[in-house]
């Protein structure tokens, strides 16, 4: 069997909506390796979009796992729980920022973190308006494609959405876009589209995803604090792509000095495991009534088990510091190609979550062509390569935190080598 036998099979019977970067087929993965099913060997530079930061096929998360299979797979935790779910919701209260006494709800993927956050924020307010961010990511339900401000590929064609849902621009000194620009917008939905009084909740990333990995301006997180705290409007950090040590934090807020009201959780908190969880203020996590929250699968006995691991790997193999030196190499290593290539405008390195941004050196336009061929060109070259930005012009790079200097290293060469093809 070949890749492009197995896409071709692929093809009739997936929906095309259900994309696929890579005609790639995984046979096997480890730590920052994977080979497909015709043996080729590949230095993966996404980490499955942010999910295994701690490697792919972690011994320490398998024999767990492994373990618990051998005594269940699943009960639902609203019936009859397990001590996991517990231990799990007890660790993550401890390390959400702040000093508020904190209180979790696990589900299974992101978007329902975000909607379960947004569900809360509107049971403790009573109000129902929420306010985003242009070129932020939440979901693709159809509350979390409301929220998300990128329209292809993710809106495209799917509309209407939820109504009482306003965006803003996020703060973007790389666009002109300033903090006083930004929270100045804020007033003016304030002033012109809905008083503050109807509204529940403030979504925002502290390093936006999909939008091209842009960092927070900490000025401007306290902006949104103090409007939330004048309104009595609860804050949500949507930290799904940036938590569990990727940004050189446990979570990318605690560079912000503040503290949200709610957050969300997936991606990396289980290895790969599909667990999600909503962490915040205990009175007003308490505000949904019994059974208002939850879902068949949410805090499945596996996940959570492989959660509880996760979070061993990184207080012992120190990933928080293995992230910061995955940035350090990244950036350096990246500035000085720059020098020699002018399309790449921007370097963005926030722990290990980084980005280049490739702009046309005299208009500043984007190159969308440039950024589709480094992402084509980087599978035949033995590299897999992520892409993001509202334009489409953005390379990410999320290698597992756990990634060898040497094999790290020889995947930067391969990167240059490609972006030196293509320039």
């Amino acid at each position: 069997m070949t890749n492009q036998q197995l896409h071709e099979r692929r093809s009739q019977v997936i929906a095309q909506g259900m994309g696929a970067l890579y005609p790639l087929y995984v046979e096997k993965a480890e730590n920052a390796y994977v080979w497909d099913i015709e043996g080729n060997k590949y230095i993966d530079f996404a980490a499955g979009i942010a999910v295994t930061n701690t490697g792919h096929s972690h011994k320490r998360i398998s024999e767990a796992v492994k373990a618990q299979l051998d005594n269940f797979s699943h009960t639902c935790a609203m019936v009859t729980p397990y001590a996991s779910f517990v231990e799990l919701a007890e660790k993550l209260t401890e390390l959400a920022p702040g000093e508020t006494k904190k209180k979790a709800i696990f589900l299974t993927t992101g978007a329902e973190a975000v909607e379960n956050a947004v569900k809360v924020a509107r049971a403790h307010t009573g109000r129902s308006g929420v306010i985003a961010f242009k070129g932020g990511f939440h979901g693709r339900t159809n509350m979390t494609m409301g929220l998300t401000g990128k329209v292809a590929p993710y809106k495209a064609g799917f509309g209407p959405f939820p109504n009482e849902i306003y965006h803003a621009p996020y703060p973007n000194a790389f666009h002109g876009i300033s903090v006083e620009q930004s929270l100045q917008a804020i007033d003016d939905l304030f002033a012109c589209d809905i008083e503050p009084s109807r509204v529940a909740a403030i979504i925002f990333e502290p390093v936006q995803g999909e939008g091209g990995f842009y960092k927070a301006p900490e000025a401007f997180a306290q902006g949104l604090r103090q409007l939330c705290d004048k309104h009595g409007i609860m804050l949500i950090a949507d930290e799904i792509q940036t938590g569990f040590a990727r940004t050189g934090k446990m979570f990318a807020t605690e560079y912000l000095g503040i503290e949200p009201d709610l957050m969300t959780m997936a991606k990396g908190i289980a290895g790969g495991f599909p667990i999600s969880a909503v962490v915040g203020k205990a009175d007003v996590m308490d505000s949904a009534l019994p059974g208002g929250l939850g879902g068949t699968y949410a805090g499945s006995p596996l996940g959570c088990i492989a959660g509880l691991e996760v979070l061993k790997i990184i207080e012992e193999e120190d990933l928080c510091a293995k992230a910061m030196g995955i940035g350090e190499v990244v950036n350096a290593r990246m500035t000085k190609l720059q020098q020699s290539v002018p399309a790449i405008g921007e370097i963005r390195t926030t722990g290990a979550m980084m980005a280049i941004e490739f702009t046309d050196p005299e208009s500043g336009k984007p190159l969308q062509e440039m950024t589709k061929s480094v992402i084509s060109k980087a599978q035949e070259n033995g590299l897999i390569l992520l892409s993001c930005g509202v334009k489409a012009n953005v390379i990410r790079l999320l290698p597992p935190l756990t990634i060898e200097s040497d094999v790290l290293n020889e995947g930067l060469d391969k990167l240059e080598k490609v972006i030196l093809e293509v320039a």
